[in-house]
């Protein structure tokens, strides 16, 4: 029997806290090691308890996206997961540029919670699909002074292609209507696409295309 999922929320409203907690254990599989209500709180349960997961609210007092960084600095293994009614791509990008390996919107159902963080604690990211297209978006419009090599060279045109509909946010069915091809092919298609590019989900093959696109742009030349 697999070990359960060790695991701390940090909410500053009581009740929807203690609804998580009962709901995580009626579901099976967490064991909720710790509470809290603050930045202050979440520092000090990652100090203290030897956990897989903290779920946090980024408006807890002290600001919870001001805690990851030093939670992760201590504990790098440490997964953290936002959970929070915020949608506003800076905070989602925030959260994820800080080291968080999840961003989940609040109205998400027990049992999808319960499934994404069991799906972060083996290792994968997860964003709530209504917002990853819109944050990839902004993160595209970063600018990225590193030079990195071109990651998609191995890349069949096929995938390329297949790569650029999932950026645009299309789902895999919608993909496979497009190119006419079935589902299943698409998702094996992203199977590979995740291996070459050595990531873990949609959401970051999509992040390396667009980083891989800026720097194939040829510089604007101004007039002498």
């Amino acid at each position: 029997m697999a070990a359960a999922i060790k695991l701390a929320i940090v909410d500053d409203h009581p009740l929807f806290r203690e609804g998580v907690v009962r709901t995580l254990e009626q579901i099976g599989g967490f064991e909720i090691v710790a509470q809290g209500s603050s930045r202050d709180d979440a520092l000090r349960i990652s100090e203290d308890q030897q956990l897989d997961i903290l779920l946090m609210d980024i408006s807890v007092p002290g600001g919870g996206l001001s805690a990851v960084e030093p939670a992760l600095e201590r504990h790098p293994d440490l997964k953290i997961v936002m959970l929070t009614v915020s949608e506003e791509n800076q905070h989602v990008m925030t959260a994820l540029q800080s080291g968080a390996r999840g961003y989940v919107l609040k109205g998400v159902g027990s049992r999808t919670l319960a499934a994404i963080l069991r799906t972060v604690a083996m290792g994968e990211r997860y964003v709530c699909p209504q917002l990853s297209a819109r944050v990839l978006v902004d993160l595209s419009s970063q600018p990225t002074a590193i030079e990195k090599p071109d990651v998609l060279a191995e890349l069949t045109s096929r995938e390329r292609e297949i790569l650029t509909l999932v950026a645009a946010g299309l789902s895999n069915k919608r993909i496979g209507l497009q190119l006419n091809l079935h589902e299943k092919t698409i998702k094996h298609h992203m199977t590979r696409i995740l291996a070459k590019l050595n990531v873990s989900n949609r959401t970051e093959a999509a992040m390396t295309l667009r980083d891989a696109t800026e720097h194939q742009q040829p510089p604007v030349r101004h007039p002498a």
